[in-house]
């Protein structure tokens, strides 16, 4: 695989606890993709991108570093990205 949606990869990287819930991340406008706000679930992303996505308590900025077919466990999940540090 060298891209996936926006939406089923944020499930399987486990940002959320639904696909229902990441399509709404996405339509709401709470998740920008290499800096730019998106809309769309439907956003396609490839390796490499920065997503940056705006939760309950927390705003998580990650590198996606690959993809996988079906949602697994956390440590599976954390192969799919890696965090990026905020200061500078």
């Amino acid at each position: 695989m060298d891209r996936q949606r926006i939406d089923k990869w944020l499930w399987h990287a486990r940002m959320v606890r639904t696909r229902g819930d990441a399509a709404a991340l996405a339509e709401k406008g709470h998740v920008r993709l290499n800096g730019r706000r998106i809309t769309a679930a439907s956003q396609v992303v490839r390796p490499g991108d920065v997503i940056t996505v705006a939760l309950d308590r927390a705003v998580r900025v990650v590198e996606v570093q690959g993809f996988c077919e079906r949602r697994g466990g956390p440590p599976l999940a954390r192969t799919l990205y890696r965090e990026v540090s905020l200061s500078a």
